[in-house]
């Protein structure tokens, strides 16, 4: 199987902005560490058509491969920073594949 890139989707609701601001400091470093990119984030999303997602935050940022996108979220220090978002706000996360490259 080919290796495609992966985007990660991250939509919160911030019920803690110190606290979250504790993870996004710690955040980057660890994207950054296991190859990730950030792409983008919006405060403000339009829902188009279907049922609306949480309110709140989404937040784009894609790794190489599936490989790093696993290795990123089972770092242990990854796992010790990621306890400021869980108490700081409410999260789904999304991977969603890259198409392969065209040959």
């Amino acid at each position: 199987m080919e290796e495609v890139k992966v985007y990660m989707i991250a939509n919160l609701q911030i019920h803690d902005a110190d606290r979250y601001r504790e993870y996004e400091k710690g955040f980057f470093p660890l994207l950054k560490k296991h190859g990730g990119e950030f792409i983008t984030y919006d405060d403000n999303i339009v829902n188009v058509e279907g049922e609306k997602p949480m309110e709140g935050r989404v937040i784009l940022f894609s790794f190489p491969t599936a490989k790093h996108a696993e290795e990123w979220y089972s770092d242990p220090e990854y796992q010790d920073l990621s306890e400021h978002r869980r108490a700081s706000v409410t999260t789904t996360l999304t991977r969603v594949s890259g198409l392969p490259p065209r040959k």
